[in-house]
């Protein structure tokens, strides 16, 4: 299934990445957004804006019917279930059903894998509310499928970095981070090669397929923020021990470190047939910092 100048195309949740992947895409692209100042960033970069706070049930008309949709909006920040999801299946109803729908996850619903390697046979058991409000997510979309016989793509993603999307307030501000030896293992993913894994996902992966979406080199997160520190210039971050860590750190950096596991990425590979730009760290921020 292709992604030819004359089909539909709609980015539900238009940022960081979707934006990217407008760029990407031959013919007029929709964006669903939020806010204002966002439809017309949208309308500056040449993307149909369409505006849906997906906090309310109101069903606009949405340019659905046979498009291929991209899901990348964030489920609300707190609670267990998504609900803007929820009520996009909902608009569906009236709107027609897309040919197929991509959606965003995270690894972050295997939980804590205790550094294990992890690929798409094992189950989630998220332990934090953001993950279970993705795994919620997901169980929604495998619900509409059934019913609607709608094709559908999962994508669990790992951490995303790129340019402008890397900790340098963090780094600028000295908040301190735990040592290499006390950070738990973490996944990556650059920007650039998400877009790619979307852009096959929709044209080359199964339906009803679950894509562990990650470059297959783990690192940690004290790793991470020290590398961005020495190619920016600036001071690594203050080591704390891991007890002092509730202290010092907050809530959603916390939860991250009481997380560990290795993403496998193997079937992204095999069935995707994507080339990773960026196969590794190193690569990938040379490449943010080239461009800066």
């Amino acid at each position: 299934m292709g992604t030819k100048g004359n089909e539909k195309a709609l980015i539900v949740g238009c940022g960081y990445i979707g934006r990217r992947l407008a760029a990407r895409l031959p013919g007029p692209v929709a964006g669903l957004v939020r806010s204002g100042a966002s439809e017309e960033r949208l309308r500056r970069e040449g993307i149909i804006p369409l505006r849906w706070d997906l906090e309310q049930e109101v069903r606009p008309p949405l340019p659905t019917q046979d498009a291929h949709v991209w899901y990348l909006a964030p489920p609300p920040r707190a609670g267990t279930r998504d609900t803007h999801l929820r009520h996009f299946l909902q608009a569906l109803e009236h709107s027609g059903q897309p040919r197929r729908l991509v959606l965003i996850s995270t690894t972050g619903v295997y939980g804590d894998c205790q550094g294990a390697w992890v690929d798409e046979s094992r189950p989630p058991a998220p332990v934090a509310d953001r993950a279970r409000r993705r795994l919620d997510a997901e169980q929604q979309l495998q619900r509409w499928g059934e019913e609607t016989g709608g094709e559908w793509v999962i994508l669990r993603v790992a951490g995303i970095y790129g340019p402008g999307k890397l900790p340098l307030k963090r780094l600028r501000e000295g908040r301190p981070m735990v040592a290499e030896k006390d950070a738990p293992w973490t996944n990556r993913i650059h920007a650039d090669d998400l877009v790619q894994v979307c852009l096959a996902a929709m044209s080359r992966g199964r339906s009803g397929a679950i894509y562990n979406v990650t470059d297959g080199r783990p690192g940690n997160m004290a790793d991470y923020f020290n590398r961005v520190a020495d190619m920016a210039g600036l001071p690594r971050p203050p080591v704390i021990d891991l007890d002092a860590a509730g202290d010092n750190l907050s809530a959603g950096m916390r939860s991250y470190l009481a997380e560990s596991r290795r993403i496998d990425n193997s079937r992204m590979l095999r069935e995707l047939g994507v080339s990773l730009r960026y196969p590794d760290l190193e690569s990938g921020l040379k490449a943010c910092f080239a461009r800066q």
